[in-house]
């Protein structure tokens, strides 16, 4: 089993049968990262290890720390779901998964405590390190399937995994309280920007230039991750300027590989 065991991290073994070979690829090159959205840990564990639930991860973390591993990290774990990013869609096959315990936005959803944190920071690192995963490829599950799910969210500190360099994170624009930004179903020629500005990032939208349901899915799903202050599914001038300085950090920090 490849494992957090291969390094100096420490995680308990807890399979689950709802994994497969990977399809079409050898390796991961994208970390998804989820919450469980349920009452315990112990259930969410339990459930991810069940035949009849037809779902997994590679690893769970619990808010004391802990980490289980439920699948080897070659092999194809049930997590994603229906999903989508840069124009792939068995990001499955992709991926290694995390579940990262917290009850969810139904439940009260708390804040991710440090030594979780401290956790998933640790063991984030060692897996982006020995599959060479890139930071533009370092994503929320509401970021592959944004018109079902929302983890895990905008509590989740995505910049002090950057920070540990894991993941690509730019300062978000602060937002304009005045500045409500487009209504739903407004046409203009800036919301046809931010579509394709989404989509050269990974973000599966159409350049259309309406400011659709499915792109207000999108915007509120890179809301939660890039740009937490307020996630309400509008174009903002906030919002506009935080993708505009992401797609630019992707460009140069594309343009520094290829040097």
């Amino acid at each position: 089993m490849i494992s957090a065991r291969d390094s100096l991290l420490t995680a308990a073994i807890h399979p689950s049968p709802c994994c497969e070979p990977r399809r079409g690829v050898t390796r991961p090159d994208i970390l998804l990262l989820h919450y469980t959205g349920m009452y315990s840990c112990e259930r969410a564990i339990d459930w991810l290890s069940r035949p009849e639930a037809k779902v997994s991860c590679h690893y769970v973390i619990d808010v004391d720390g802990t980490i289980t591993q439920m699948v080897a990290e070659d092999q194809r774990a049930w997590h994603a779901g229906v999903s989508a990013w840069g124009g792939e869609t068995d990001i499955n096959s992709r991926s290694v998964g995390f579940e990262i315990h917290n009850p969810g936005h139904d439940q009260g959803y708390p804040d991710f405590p440090e030594a979780q944190m401290a956790a998933v920071v640790a063991l984030a690192s060692d897996v982006v390190r020995r599959w060479s995963i890139p930071p533009e490829r370092v994503l929320a599950h509401s970021d592959v399937a944004p018109a079902r799910k929302i983890d895990p969210g905008e509590k989740f500190d995505w910049r002090r995994l950057a920070r540990a360099g894991i993941g690509l994170w730019i300062p978000p624009e602060p937002v304009d309280p005045a500045d409500a930004g487009f209504e739903p179903g407004a046409r203009d020629d800036t919301i046809a920007k931010a579509q394709d500005l989404l989509r050269r990032y990974g973000y599966a939208v159409e350049t259309t230039g309406e400011l659709d349901v499915s792109t207000a899915l999108v915007l509120a799903a890179f809301q939660r991750h890039f740009r937490p202050a307020r996630v309400d599914g509008r174009l903002d001038a906030s919002t506009l300027a935080t993708i505009e300085r992401l797609v630019a950090a992707l460009v140069t920090r594309g343009a520094s590989a290829r040097a």
